[in-house]
């Protein structure tokens, strides 16, 4: 661990408004991490979710258990950061990005990576992990409650199957939307949930998150080869006395995706990187998108408009996406801070305008929104 220039300057900046017990510490790059630096001080100052995991690390950590994982990894960098002696300064996350190479060869090679499959990554891998010591601890016959992996293990009624345990990772980023689609011949109404830790959402020019969320809910219509198989047709559509399928039973549908559960945590991917038939290769859009402090987040199912407020944005910069640099900017006790990796200082609130992107294609302009995370204010940690 060593202090940066950055570190002192920052402290001078903050000087008595340096909040108490916080710690801002820049990542080494160790040659193209910066898509994980970025991502890793979005999650740290996700701060109900800081908050769970150590608490889970230091419920858990057991000196005679040799086996790494993610999760420990990142709990036992988190834990570092936290109990850091010094204010400011840098660290190198050497044992995690070991340990994020050893588990997925894609991010083995020095090329450029994607922040976002990166986040999509480390979220599922931490999920696993969390349910197999859920599983484990339920099979354990010495198991207490107060040592389970996600909190106290509910006996089975009954012999009847549990559902997957909810863990921190779902408790802080999980929501379930809701696919509708209505047949149009016969009005039937056929529903499908399906969870999310992110929102994938297009983007298009001169536009906001508020109406990329709109067309991401808008009403699709299906027809011509996009028909929908309406079951209730097809079964009232059964030649007589024969299992025949006839193929009137695909109708045209109207389609839509509802958010049925808000999530504690909103992650926004803005989708830049476009395939262009064309051109037969990925570009990036450097499309501008006004991603707003606050966001109402309506079109759920239950028409009530979910309030978040902006923490953390990752952001690409570059004109392609097969090389550029992730950085990060992050609200900690009301300042707004830019992390480069082992550089990190103090910016306006204002200064996030500048990564909405460019109101025309060819702007010298490349830093732009990538990642968005948001904290819903209802239950605030």
């Amino acid at each position: 661990m060593v202090m940066g220039a950055s570190g002192s300057k920052l402290e001078k900046a903050l000087g008595d408004q340096f909040p108490e017990g916080e710690r801002y510490f820049g990542l080494e790059n160790f040659g193209n991490t910066c898509y994980c630096n970025s991502v890793l001080q979005a999650l740290y100052f996700c701060i109900p979710f800081r908050e769970q995991l150590l608490e889970y690390y230091a419920n858990n950590k057991n000196p005679g258990d040799a086996e790494e994982n993610l999760l420990t990894c990142l709990a036992d960098l988190f834990m570092q950061i936290s109990q850091a002696k010094k204010k400011t300064g840098v660290i190198a996350p050497k044992r995690f990005v070991q340990r994020v190479k050893k588990q997925n060869e894609l991010f083995r090679s020095y090329m450029h990576q994607d922040a976002h499959e990166f986040l999509n990554f480390l979220l599922n891998e931490l999920v696993d992990i969390l349910e197999k010591e859920s599983s484990a601890a339920k099979d354990s016959p010495h198991s207490s409650p107060e040592k389970a992996p996600n909190g106290p293990v509910q006996p089975l009624a009954n012999g009847v199957k549990k559902e997957p345990p909810v863990t921190l990772v779902h408790k802080n980023f999980q929501g379930i939307l809701t696919n509708e689609t209505r047949c149009l011949r016969c009005e039937t109404v056929t529903a499908r949930d399906e969870t999310f830790l992110d929102l994938s959402v297009d983007i298009e020019q001169n536009s906001s998150i508020t109406s990329c969320l709109k067309n991401f809910c808008s009403t699709e219509t299906l027809n011509a080869e996009d028909k929908f198989f309406c079951d209730k047709c097809c079964s009232s559509l059964l030649l007589l006395n024969s299992n025949i399928w006839s193929p009137s039973s695909l109708q045209e549908a109207q389609k839509r995706m509802k958010i049925k559960k808000a999530p504690h945590i909103l992650v926004i991917h803005l989708k830049r990187f476009k395939y262009i038939e064309q051109l037969g290769r990925y570009k990036k859009l450097s499309y501008r998108v006004v991603f707003p402090m606050e966001l109402k987040l309506s079109n759920t199912s239950d028409d009530v408009d979910t309030e978040y407020s902006l923490f953390a944005v990752v952001v690409h910069v570059g004109s392609g996406p097969n090389h550029g640099h992730y950085v990060s900017l992050v609200k900690s006790h009301n300042h707004w801070l830019f992390f480069d990796d082992e550089n990190v200082e103090m910016v306006e609130e204002q200064t996030l305008q500048t990564f909405f992107g460019s109101s025309h294609e060819y702007s010298g302009n490349t830093d732009h929104g990538y990642i968005l995370f948001y904290e819903g204010l209802g239950g605030k940690s």
